[in-house]
């Protein structure tokens, strides 16, 4: 009897197709010998009918076909089984009386077979061609298995990284980690703002196809599993408890264990730098069993903490920026009599960079100057080309110049200091008695003014934008009624990718002209109705004139 300790070339499940009772009872014996199970078929179609009702699972690992059958040849039943989709790796090997001649030797393997017998068959020759058909075809298994698992971390991976937020991130590491084997999973991260524990879950018994869940859970439930691997270090790590061990570990803590594997679980984790939160995905320990896919898993984990690694990164610098850029803003308004000011800010989402929108209000000698711009771009530089800009604006002010002045200044400091960024800026200067106003637009949005009659309509002179060292024209001077009201915005608030900026511009003033008379109520049903796919800083700025 022949015997192998090679995993490759343990029992399989072998169909014996054969009409002689005789020859199909010699080599099922031998096979059952070997440690082998055995199901039989006496012709082609009860062979092919076996296999078409055998779930996939459970289908044979090897077919020793006999050649001359009653109703159809072997050669055809091996053809047939490697046409079907179910069973095309099934290999086959033919046995053969009448058939034994080269040719037929040479037909069978052209034909599908993977080996060739003739009789009279030696028992240690069948068993030995068995043994070998089956490590070949078992290896070929494995590194197509190992294969399609690299493929799918690597879109797992593509998909961590595409990821625009924790819960988005964790989803795709519990789908990575069912995709490179895992039956139950479940990927915990603690968000950017170091409170939110995300959780995703993955359970084939849940309602849904196994649905990923997304789950509530106790920060301290990382602390858990920090305990069981990696502790404070870096890097990554991967512990293995049976299911006694990881229920008792959950309640020592106070920990149920819902949206968790319930175990044998591995507890794979990851962390990118020192002081941070670990990443952890908790799966049953089936997904890192077979020896060469162990390392899989530990992959999509430290992938995951990488992509969370930069989603922090991102909303930590955001958040620096965006505090700097707020504080080249005013701080407050000033308070003139004559005069109703409001003003809204928002800056772009967390994931946009920021831009160079700004507003001021500057209480002259010549009167009451609105001033609303937006520099070009979205990056560090065009948040500190706004900041200089408003500065110098507040400046020139206050030394008195006139608004064409002002902006042939802001277009030389411009031009010099920061060549070849450009910005649009609009100045209104209300005179002392609120009667009339002075609009001097660089390229900007054109000023909406909305008249106490409630009808509304742009001020639509303009010059072309600061940075070009291109002169201005004068300023157009409008005469103003008690009660208007004037409102200057940046395009971040009605800027739509792929429509026309008309259509903006006649929404808002609709929209302008229906809006609340308090100009804080105005303000925000403004934001609220325009600025819904926010990707650009929006400054709005409303004055009424008594």
């Amino acid at each position: 009897m022949v015997t192998s300790t090679s995993p490759d070339a343990g029992p399989a499940t072998v169909l014996v197709l054969d009409d002689n009772d005789t020859t199909r009872y010699i080599v099922g014996s031998w096979l059952r010998r070997s440690g082998h199970t055995v199901v039989e078929a006496v012709d082609g179609t009860q062979a092919l009918a076996l296999l078409e009702r055998t779930p996939t699972p459970e289908l044979p690992e090897i077919a020793v076909v006999d050649i001359s059958l009653p109703d159809m040849t072997g050669f055809e039943v091996c053809e047939r089984i490697k046409r079907g989709p179910r069973t095309a790796a099934l290999p086959v090997v033919h046995i053969s009386a009448t058939a034994i001649e080269a040719s037929d030797r040479t037909q069978g393997l052209h034909r599908g077979a993977d080996a060739y017998l003739t009789e009279p068959i030696d028992s240690a020759e069948l068993q030995a061609t068995v043994t070998a058909v089956l490590r070949y075809t078992r290896a070929r298994r494995r590194a197509e298995r190992l294969a399609a698992r690299v493929a799918a971390l690597h879109r797992s991976t593509l998909a961590l990284y595409g990821a625009t937020d924790p819960d988005a991130l964790v989803t795709a590491a519990v789908l990575g980690a069912v995709r490179l084997g895992a039956a139950r999973a479940t990927a915990i991260a603690l968000g950017p703002d170091r409170d939110t524990l995300h959780l995703a879950h993955h359970d084939p018994a849940h309602p849904g196809d196994g649905a990923v869940r997304l789950l509530a859970a106790p920060p301290v439930l990382l602390d858990v599993i920090a305990h069981q691997t990696l502790g404070d270090a870096t890097g990554t790590d991967t512990a293995l408890l049976d299911a006694d061990a990881w229920r008792a570990v959950l309640a020592d803590h106070g920990l149920d264990g819902a949206g968790l594997p319930a175990g044998p679980v591995a507890l794979v984790v990851a962390r990118t730098k020192p002081g941070r939160p670990l990443l952890a995905v908790v799966a049953d320990r089936d997904a890192v069993a077979a020896p060469d896919e162990r390392g899989l898993l530990p992959q999509l984990t430290q992938a995951a903490a990488l992509a969370l690694e930069a989603q922090r990164s991102q909303a930590e610098e955001h958040a620096l920026a965006l505090t700097l850029q707020r504080s080249f803003l005013p701080g407050r308004l000033p308070a003139v009599p004559g005069v109703e000011l409001a003003v809204r800010y928002e800056p772009a989402s967390a994931r946009s960079e920021i831009g160079g929108d700004f507003y001021e209000a500057i209480d002259t000698p010549a009167g009451l100057l609105l001033a609303i711009g937006d520099v070009a771009g979205h990056s560090l530089e065009a948040a500190m080309a706004m900041g200089e800009l408003r500065h110098a604006l507040r400046a020139y002010a206050i030394e008195g110049h006139d608004p064409q002045t002002l902006l042939h200044r802001l277009d030389t400091l411009l031009t010099r200091l920061r060549p070849g960024l450009t910005a649009t800026v609009c100045l209104v200067l209300i005179s002392p008695d609120r009667r009339s106003i002075e609009v001097a637009n660089a390229g900007h949005l054109p000023p909406l003014l909305r008249l106490p009659d409630g009808s509304a309509h742009y001020l639509t002179d303009h010059g072309i934008l600061l940075g070009l060292n291109v002169p201005q024209p004068p300023p157009v001077t409008c005469a103003v009624e008690p009660g208007t009201t004037l409102l200057l915005v940046t395009d971040g608030l009605i800027e739509v990718p792929g429509e026309h900026l008309q259509t903006g511009l006649d929404a808002l003033r609709e929209a302008f002209a229906d809006a609340p008379p308090e100009l804080d109520r105005a303000g925000d049903l403004l934001l609220s109705s325009f600025a819904r796919a926010q990707t650009d800083d929006v400054a709005l700025l409303v004055a009424r004139l008594h």
